[in-house]
């Protein structure tokens, strides 16, 4: 039996950068009495408060307590105390700042060399998250239509910008991490890497998770997960999931 249930975020758990709906609110709130619960993204921590968290707050103190929150690929880690009722940052793997500027000015330069470097962006283009570094073509708050419809006219020209991105920084972890954004990260930073910190701290193996998530082809920002050897589950969209989560709880 799984003891460890792990989502990935957007277009697998939400519509991108939207808040969890309400039928999937009352779904993880099942879930977090059976399982531990993981979501892991290339998103920022304030996104999982505003999306996740904020909506899970009627949720039981020592429910919240099995949820772990992996922000920016598993590279921060966040749990709930339900002495204090705050949420604990358990380990942070951050970049410096000279290693932000290269990762910035390299995410520029190969975006402007492949025509890719939007002219008129919804709000900033490259983000700086702390312990990643985002550099989304369309800018950190381009409405999910315009991404979707973005990736559909350019999905082959994001990769070849990120393996370009990759060629120039290959001290960094860089990923197309989403429908319009490149993630970097310190080396062997990924999703797998969130994954294995969070087994260990628990005291589990691979076999005791499965792993939920749009992205797991070869190539995809959810595909460490499951090279690892962690059983997945893919979904075709946000509007699967909670087919699957039913599935897991066994309701109808």
């Amino acid at each position: 039996m799984k003891k460890v249930i792990a989502f990935d975020v957007d277009d697998t758990l939400v519509k991108s950068k939207n808040p969890v709906t309400q039928e999937m609110r009352d779904l993880m709130a099942e879930l977090l009495k059976k399982y531990e619960v993981a979501i892991i993204s290339g998103s920022r921590y304030e996104i999982f408060q505003t999306n996740i968290i904020e909506p899970l707050q009627s949720v039981a103190a020592e429910d919240l307590h099995h949820m772990h929150i992996l922000p920016t690929c598993g590279t921060r880690h966040y749990t709930y105390d339900n002495e204090t009722n705050v949420w604990k940052l358990e380990y942070a793997e951050d970049l410096t700042n000279s290693e932000k500027i290269k990762i910035s000015e390299a995410c520029e330069r190969n975006a402007k060399a492949f025509g890719l470097w939007p002219d008129n962006p919804f709000g900033d283009i490259i983000e700086d998250r702390l312990s990643q570094v985002a550099m989304s073509m369309l800018g950190q708050q381009a409405p999910a239509e315009a991404k979707y419809e973005w990736f559909d006219a350019h999905k082959e020209d994001a990769y070849a910008l990120t393996e370009a991105i990759a060629n120039d920084l290959p001290e960094f972890e860089v990923r197309y991490g989403g429908t319009t954004t490149v993630d970097v990260t310190k080396k062997g930073v990924d999703k797998a890497y969130g994954m294995r910190k969070l087994l260990d701290k628990l005291k589990l193996e691979k076999g005791d998770a499965l792993f939920i998530g749009d992205r797991l082809e070869e190539g995809g920002n959810d595909y460490p997960v499951r090279a690892m050897g962690i059983d997945t589950i893919a979904v075709d969209g946000w509007e699967m999931t909670p087919y699957v989560v039913r599935g897991i709880l066994g309701v109808s």
